[in-house]
């Protein structure tokens, strides 16, 4: 609560989250409809705040209703990584040489390609769609995951209190869940507060290039490229969906830091 710049950060994107989800409510006009006697109209246009697309549609109602889908591709991927990724990371910190080797090194073989290029060849091979991307893009990120959550449960299956737990003779389980859990919990949220920004700018730039959502459906890097022959007409029109990305992003990243001080001022206090 004492670090302002988290806070607003943390104010902004609730803001967004709550826009996108009232966007039934709050939006003006139908994200898919329109004219083509309001095409391109500027910024200020009565009826149309934020102005209106090539086809007429009003840019203030599609970046609210886009935000729905942005905000699914962005954080859907990341929540399921760390379930998945975070739960692999444990096992494989926890197990011997043998299990946590298996899993490392089939971990090292996604790290080999880029993460932008794994997630379009991934979206390339299984189609586009929103389902596709979030599938895509969840692959991508469980081993991103698996290792902050394996290098986290090493350092904790070191500690004492594991050992004295080894020593009552508990069960593996018993210590992952009540022994281990708790204090990897911490990196790992950071971290995958982090990822979400990471996930919206990649999940925009899937859709940006055809491999996500399918149009006419609103979504933010969908805008990107539709609006992107408008540069030369209205530049100021194209470029207010990439406002929508970079400002959300950078709110995730300074939220991820907030918790990173936050969580690290708590450890010290302890």
């Amino acid at each position: 609560m004492r670090d302002r710049v988290g806070i607003a950060s943390a104010l902004v994107l609730l803001a967004i989250v709550v826009s996108a989800l009232a966007a039934p409510l709050i939006a003006p006009h139908d994200p898919n409809s329109g004219s083509v006697m309001t095409r391109l109209s500027p910024i200020g246009t009565p009826g149309h705040l934020l102005g209106t697309d090539a086809t007429g549609r009003d840019i203030l109602s599609r970046l609210i209703w886009g935000g729905r889908l942005s905000l699914l591709s962005g954080i859907t991927p990341v929540v399921l990584a760390t379930l998945i990724g975070g739960t692999l990371g444990i096992i494989a910190g926890m197990s011997g040489r043998l299990v946590n080797g298996i899993i490392m090194r089939i971990t090292d073989i996604f790290f080999a390609f880029p993460s932008i290029l794994l997630a379009v060849a991934i979206s390339g091979v299984l189609g586009n769609g929103l389902g596709n991307t979030l599938v895509s893009l969840t692959v991508v990120f469980v081993p991103q995951v698996l290792r902050v959550a394996e290098s986290a449960t090493v350092q904790i299956a070191r500690q004492d209190y594991v050992d004295a737990a080894r020593a009552t003779t508990a069960s593996r389980l018993l210590i992952m869940t009540s022994q281990v859990l708790p204090n990897v919990l911490s990196p790992i949220l950071v971290f995958a507060t982090s990822l979400i920004a990471v996930s919206l700018v990649v999940a925009a730039g899937l859709n940006f290039i055809g491999l996500g959502v399918a149009p006419p459906a609103a979504e933010w890097g969908s805008m990107l490229n539709e609006l992107r022959d408008a540069i030369y007409i209205n530049p100021t029109l194209s470029i207010l969906p990439g406002v929508m990305i970079v400002a959300t992003s950078v709110c995730f990243n300074l939220l991820s830091d907030s918790l990173g001080s936050a969580m690290n001022i708590r450890e010290t206090d302890k």
